[in-house]
């Protein structure tokens, strides 16, 4: 056997189905055996690969073993010439295989093989081509020279920068999302080092190949689109600790003990500044605009302060005392913009409707506390009511101005509406066109352009795929989705590299498959148009569930003595309010089922759609109703259940 392709999986169902498609596509020609090693997902990947991949060997583990473990599970039992690691996340052009078991028989020194990656945007990965991170190396990587200079052979020397991108070369580090190995070189080096649990072992394995006698090649005769991050989620600050938890491993490993310890400082220090810097951007971006609405608002309050005691309420002399101004206002203004966190004024994207609401109850919430206040600090119902008017005016001036600027972390919350080209043949086009119809993706324009002429043109078509450049301009279009049914791999890839000066959005529509995946930047998680479920997970839903749940114990705790007649168990209704008040369940939620994995997670519920109704179910019926609860999630269904439930509290 030439091949053995091993693919890792945790809980990226919908990319490791597009991945195997493509791999199925790569080895019509080749040899080959494919492997996927399933780390305990939640999201029915196992019963979806064994229901559509029948002659995939699968390996499903009981707990999440880790990248090395897991692969080496794998390794162990292939009976490849060569052996291929693989992400999930990944799809690779139909001869990728080929061309590249074509070279390691043509350059026997070679013991690893890397690809030319893209991203989900068609852009080049520059972790394609990697070199050792000597303490030097990781130094300028670290502190960011490498990216003031990503040309220099030794600023840029992380990434190879020196090195075209389109000309093979020897490198010293694979990618672990692509990583082509000679078996025999495996046999004489070891398998990956199960010290690492994630990150690190790919550079580990790359540099004992080096050091066994062996090449490592970058290869860019081929490509392969990594979405990055979907298994990962590489953005986040977990991964920097994993990841330079990883690289202190493998400096202590090969490194001298003088060398070893220059780079744990490097490696330390960047881990405390790159958490440093996370926390004051993290906190920044959660605190900057109620910051700066404070301030307009409080300046806004004293201007109106300044104007109502000169003109009307101190006209022949005095003033405010000043507990007015420096305890009264900025505690009013606090209050304030409380209500409007809550009221969702603060949610992305921005809705007047939201503001409106959130003044008028900071209103109302401002004068139920006026009048709770003792007579010596009720100092004017006018200014407060001026005040708050005031305050959502100028919220209303501040993000219109925002949105005059077109500031990016800014988004006011009108539909957006999406203009689409839909690339491949009438049939599929069509099934493609009726996937989006049933989502919940807002379109102004949806054209389809066919790979060739065709007697009877569908009212949607705009062009044929060799228009495509001319078709994006024409038609002022956001988005591209292929159909892989119809088009090659290379075919796609090659079409996003072309039309990349568009800075348009690519999506892939894999054959018989209800979504539609694909991601905006190597940094995100990822898109999927998909019948959507989750709704229930939607910010204002989230917030909205946990008020409800905090109100209603709050109320069953006035009316429990009488609530002890209806319920079978005194402690267990008081046990139940107090969870659900706390914040450990929730009065509704969904009813047991194991098909539950693939639902929006939330919290487990004292009740749930079914509570109230005798009759018994099907497992099958049961997911669906709670597939409806997710997807169509209103408050109104919480306090129907529990109203109906009152006497299955406990």
């Amino acid at each position: 056997m030439k091949l053995s392709v091993i693919i890792v999986n945790y809980n990226v169902k919908h990319f490791l189905e597009q991945c195997l498609q493509s791999v199925h596509k790569a080895i019509q020609n080749v040899d080959a055996e494919v492997f996927v090693v399933d780390n305990n997902s939640v999201d029915r990947s196992v019963e979806m690969v064994a229901e559509k991949f029948p002659l995939v060997k699968l390996i499903a583990n009981k707990e999440n073993t880790g990248f090395s473990v897991a692969n080496n599970q794998a390794i162990r039992i292939s009976k490849g010439e060569y052996i291929l690691l693989l992400n999930p996340d990944t799809i690779v052009e139909e001869d990728t295989f080929e061309k590249c078991i074509a070279f390691m028989d043509a350059t026997p020194d070679a013991g690893g093989l890397g690809v030319k990656m893209v991203d989900g945007k068609g852009k080049f990965l520059p972790e394609s081509k990697r070199s050792l991170p000597t303490p030097a190396v990781a130094f300028y990587k670290i502190f960011g020279l490498s990216s003031l200079f990503p040309r220099s052979k030794r600023f840029g020397a992380y990434h190879l920068g020196h090195l075209p991108e389109d000309e093979t070369n020897e490198a010293d580090i694979l990618a672990g999302a692509f990583m082509l190995m000679r078996k025999e070189a495996l046999d004489k080096v070891g398998l990956l080092d199960e010290t690492f649990f994630m990150y690190g072992e790919d550079i580990d394995l790359s540099y004992r190949l080096i050091k066994g006698g062996y090449k490592n090649y970058y290869f860019p005769e081929t490509r392969i689109i990594h979405y990055k991050g979907e298994s990962t989620k590489k953005g986040s600050l977990n991964y920097v600790f994993m990841f330079y938890k990883a690289m202190i491993i493998f400096a202590k490993k090969h490194f001298s003990g003088k060398n070893a310890r220059l780079f744990s400082i490097l490696i330390n220090l960047a881990i405390y500044l790159r958490a440093i810097l996370s926390i004051i951007r993290r906190s920044f971006n959660k605190t900057a605009l109620p910051v700066f609405d404070f301030c307009i608002i409080f300046t806004g309050m004293i201007y109106l302060k300044n104007y109502w005691e000169a003109n009307h309420r101190y006209i022949e002399g005095g003033a405010y005392p000043d507990v007015y101004w420096q305890v009264i206002i900025p505690a009013y203004v606090l209050l304030w913009l409380g209500i409007d966190k809550l009221s969702g004024v603060y949610d992305k994207p921005f809705k007047l409707s939201k503001l409106v609401r959130g003044t008028l109850y900071g209103l109302v919430a401002l004068l139920a506390v006026y009048a709770l206040l003792p007579e010596a600090y009720r100092f004017s119902r006018a200014l407060m009511l001026l005040g708050s008017i005031g305050a959502g005016i100028s919220i209303l001036i501040s993000r219109s101005i925002f949105r005059v600027l077109k500031l990016k972390s800014f988004q006011w919350g009108e539909q957006v509406y999406k203009r689409f080209l839909i690339i491949g043949a009438v049939e599929e086009c069509s099934r493609v066109y009726n996937l989006l119809q049933q989502t919940e993706i807002k379109t102004s324009f949806i054209g389809f352009m066919h790979l060739e002429e065709t007697e009877d043109h569908h009212e949607l078509y705009v062009g044929l795929l060799d228009q495509l450049e001319e078709a994006v301009g024409v038609y002022n279009i956001d988005e591209l989705i292929f159909c892989s049914k119809n088009l090659s791999a290379q075919e796609i890839i090659s079409q996003m590299s072309i039309i990349d000066l568009h800075d348009l959005d690519f999506k892939i529509a894999p054959e018989e498959s209800m979504y539609v995946i694909g991601s905006n930047s190597i940094n995100t998680q990822g898109e999927l148009y998909a019948f959507e479920l989750n709704s229930i997970n939607k910010p204002e839903n989230t917030r909205n569930k946990r008020i409800f749940d905090i109100i209603s114990s709050i109320i069953l705790l006035l009316f429990f003595p009488a609530l002890i007649v209806v319920s079978k168990s005194f402690l267990g209704l008081l046990r139940n309010i107090l969870s659900v008040l706390f914040g450990l369940k929730s009065w509704v939620s969904y009813h047991k089922s194991d098909k539950n994995d693939a639902l929006p997670k939330i919290k487990e519920g004292i009740l749930n759609p079914v509570s109230h109704l005798r009759s018994e179910y099907s497992e099958l019926t049961l997911f669906k109703l709670n597939m409806l609860y997710a997807k169509e999630y209103r408050l109104k269904n919480d306090l129907d259940i529990l109203l109906k439930n009152l006497n299955r509290l406990a």
